[in-house]
């Protein structure tokens, strides 16, 4: 297999990855699952000490993962949707690790966290991977 080839193959790998997890989970954020509110976004909503936009925090988080979804799937946006994802499971992991959710909130072996721990990798892969795309999605005269 040549390089390129396996670049290409590696970078879908990659962004299928990263929009079948979003897009998985989607169902979950936006069904209001009890384990999605209860395990998740009521504890971060109590730890900013605004209960009652717990479904706003949800909502605006689901909205971001569906956008980098849709980033990754599609070849010149794709550096944005890695950008994106590193962003996301930067902050999934840290409210994993410092915040109220915990390493385990489930009791089902981390897996959430395990998740995002690979989908960071994976993001991280392809911002890596794409980085040459920047100067292309940076317009001309902003950085004057």
């Amino acid at each position: 297999m040549s390089r390129s080839r396996l670049f290409w193959t590696l970078s879908w790998l990659a962004a299928g990855w990263i929009a079948w997890e979003f897009f998985y989970y989607s169902q979950f954020k936006l069904n209001g699952a009890e384990g999605s509110i209860e395990g998740v976004f009521l504890p971060l909503a109590n730890w900013i000490g605004a209960p009652a936009l717990e479904p706003q925090l949800r909502w605006g988080v689901v909205l971001l993962e569906i956008v980098a979804a849709a980033l990754v799937l599609n070849q010149p946006t794709r550096l944005l949707g890695g950008l994106m994802t590193v962003g996301l499971m930067g902050g999934a992991i840290f409210l994993h690790v410092l915040g109220p959710i915990g390493i385990d909130p489930y009791d089902d072996g981390a897996m959430l966290f395990k998740e995002a721990l690979f989908t960071l990798a994976m993001g991280v892969f392809l911002v890596v991977a794409h980085r040459s795309d920047l100067p292309r999605l940076v317009p001309r005269g902003a950085a004057a």
